[in-house]
């Protein structure tokens, strides 16, 4: 099993990260990603990454793994392929400003959210009116399946370096499908972005011993389902949850 050393890179809050994290642990709670109490898990709200490889990486802990110079270099890569592109997606950049200057602002915002501290002055605001006004053209089905493709063939080259860890894929991929199903439902395009693998969803870790019997009770069923499946309970042989909670007072 591989080991690791977080933080590579020494991690901050930007003027980005915590509003960011906060409507991502809302939206992944309400979607059973995540547990109810996942704003209070300190292992998720941290800006450094777990050396557990068992835990994923969320995606504002990925400048502690990455640090600012690979996320510039896939910045970079990306939008060298933008400016290669067909004009009627290409120009809509090249028209607003040169290579160096897309590839710093976005590499700005990406170091920003991803806990790098305040890289991108403006945040919410500055990112809102870009998509408005600046980037409208290209707000749409069209412009955003050919920006999914070109952002797929970028994170596909083997020579962007993301580390060894296998978590840190399926962590910027899910940083990118939180922030494109936001453009979907603000611009109404479809909302069809397949970057490939995202972060498991992330179960609470239970331990019956710490727990009252009133706290068992209130256990969901999948909760009790799960925490004794762990334990090495075969749930088969209880067909109701009042049987589980009764187990589970047992051990």
């Amino acid at each position: 099993m591989s080991t690791y050393n977080y933080p590579q890179f020494p991690s901050a809050n930007g003027y980005m990260t915590e509003k960011i994290r906060q409507k991502y642990l809302t939206g992944a709670i309400a979607n059973k990603l995540l547990p109810e109490h996942a704003h209070r898990m300190a292992n998720l709200v941290s800006l450094t990454a777990s050396n557990d490889p068992s835990q994923p990486i969320q995606f504002w802990q990925l400048y502690s793994v990455l640090g600012r110079d690979r996320i510039v270099a896939l910045v970079e890569n990306f939008y060298h392929r933008v400016y290669r592109d067909e004009a009627w997606f290409s120009s809509v950049f090249s028209r607003l400003a040169d290579i160096r200057q897309h590839v710093g602002t976005q590499s700005a915002m990406w170091i920003d959210v991803m806990g790098g501290g305040q890289a991108y002055h403006g945040g919410e605001y500055r990112l809102s009116f870009h998509h408005t006004h600046n980037a409208i053209q290209l707000m749409n089905d069209k412009g955003a399946q050919r920006w999914v493709k070109l952002m797929l063939e970028t994170l596909n080259d083997p020579s962007v370096d993301l580390t060894d860890d296998p978590r840190v894929r399926p962590s910027i991929n899910t940083f990118l499908g939180h922030f494109f199903s936001k453009y979907a439902e603000d611009f109404k395009f479809a909302d069809t972005a397949a970057f490939g693998a995202t972060n498991s969803p992330v179960k609470r870790k239970i331990n019956f011993m710490t727990l009252s019997s009133d706290a068992i009770a209130a256990l969901t069923e999948q909760e009790l389902s799960d925490a004794l499946v762990a334990k090495g309970v075969d749930i088969s042989l209880y067909r109701s949850k009042d049987e589980m909670v009764n187990k589970a007072l047992m051990l």
